[in-house]
């Protein structure tokens, strides 16, 4: 039987058509990948859905979603949604939403959402996490004492009291730093969440370091101690033992107008402006009277002669202790801080600038007073005259030993006491 060729052709092609095998028509060659495929794509301006994938992708102005994925993504202008990557985005204007990832971000101007998320931040102004650093907090072992002041004091009006003016302020989720006003001598912090945890704050100056301890939710006025010059003021929440992370944080450099205005306004250990008594007290003892040393004097005396010191308060007393002027005033007992601190505001609510100056007498740890007169400058302990030397101002003492010769010889000798900070 005589084949026609041109059959048996056609019968060929539609086998080869049937069996998938022909190149170039079923989709099974090498020119295009399949769904399983392994690999990666680069290039500009992609879009799409890819999932399963394990790669990575890189270039300018990709967007889509990309979910499970491995790997890392660069560039400027990224957007989109990343869930349960590993790696890191760095650059400038990233923004979206970035769940459980793991890395840093780093940069200005950075915004979003992220949670759960194990790396750092850096940069000014940023909000989110409250956490910054960790760093130990405790009191410093410092050798250099707190600047002098030369100049006499400029009028200050009596009884001012610090404000949060809103104009310079650090802030973050919970922390807020007010300078708005040093260079009227002081800054004002709050830890403004809600937490159990020891909060401290630190006032890093010139040459000295302070730490004071913080109640959430409340206002703490911190004097600029050391005088003119740059400060770095922090606020910290305490994680385990002696680590602390820092909530927030702010650095300046302060020029006072007067540089005896940290010496003759409320702080968190003179806060004679919640003392309505003391402030009234004071103002009785002076009345009539212009001279500083004189003022000094009848404050001074009506406190060494009228508080007692409370030796069961020093055994039970713990570390943050504060002093409340008009309790102390009212119960007529306390403990050298407590002298110390009520004798200062009772001075600082009549416009004599003073110190309130804790350090070591001899041995102990102990707080005393210095004040400034017209007469003298800044009398650095030895400020009160018996008729015939002058003797440091030292309240505690005077008061518990009865003023007697010993104690007075004691407290006139000026190699007994070491300050280290000043109030």
């Amino acid at each position: 039987m005589k084949q026609n060729p041109q059959k048996l052709l056609a019968l060929l092609l539609a086998a080869l058509l049937l069996s998938g095998c022909l190149v170039g028509l079923s989709g099974c060659g090498p020119n295009e990948p399949g769904p399983s495929q392994i690999g990666h794509q680069t290039g500009e301006g992609q879009s799409g859905t890819q999932n399963g994938e394990q790669g990575s992708q890189s270039g300018e102005g990709q967007s889509g979603e990309q979910n499970g994925e491995q790997g890392s993504q660069t560039g400027e202008g990224q957007s989109g949604k990343q869930n349960g990557e590993q790696g890191s985005q760095t650059g400038e204007g990233q923004s979206g939403e970035q769940n459980n990832g793991q890395g840093s971000q780093s940069g200005e101007g950075q915004s979003g959402e992220q949670n759960g998320e194990q790396g750092s931040q850096t940069g000014e102004g940023q909000s989110g996490t409250p956490y910054v650093d960790e760093t130990p907090v405790k009191d410093p072992d410092l050798t250099q004492e707190g600047n002098a002041l030369t100049q006499s004091p400029a009028a200050v009006p009596v009884g001012l009291v610090p404000e949060a003016s809103g104009v310079l302020q650090a802030v973050s989720t919970y922390g807020l730093i007010d300078y708005s006003n040093t260079k009227d001598g002081y800054v004002m912090v709050q830890y403004t969440g809600s937490t159990a945890s020891k909060l401290k704050a630190q006032v890093k100056g010139p040459t000295t370091t302070y730490t004071y301890t913080l109640t959430a939710g409340k206002w703490a006025v911190l004097p600029l101690s050391d005088g003119n010059g740059s400060y770095q003021v922090s606020v910290y929440e305490n994680i385990t033992g002696t680590k602390y992370a820092s909530v927030v944080s702010a650095g300046f450099s302060a020029a006072m107008t007067d540089e005896f205005a940290p010496f003759l306004r409320p702080n968190q250990y003179v806060d004679y402006a919640a003392a309505p008594n003391s402030m009234a007290k004071a103002a009785q003892l002076t009345a009539g009277i212009t001279d500083s040393l004189h003022k000094v004097e009848k404050v001074y005396d009506f406190v060494v002669q009228n508080i007692t010191y409370d030796k069961a308060l020093a055994a039970r007393v713990t570390s943050g202790y504060l002093p409340v002027l008009d309790s102390v005033l009212t119960k007529k007992t306390g403990i050298c801080f407590d002298y110390a601190a009520l004798m200062t505001g009772m001075l600082r609510s009549q416009g004599v600038p003073c110190k309130l100056v804790v350090g070591y007498a001899g041995s102990a740890y102990h707080a005393w007073i210095s004040v400034w007169t017209d007469e003298n400058g800044w009398v650095d302990g030895v400020i009160y005259f018996d008729g015939s030397a002058w003797k440091r101002m030292d309240p505690t003492f005077a008061s518990s030993g009865n003023q007697s010769e010993s104690i007075m010889n004691y407290i006139g000798d000026g190699a007994n006491y070491a300050a280290k900070y000043f109030y």
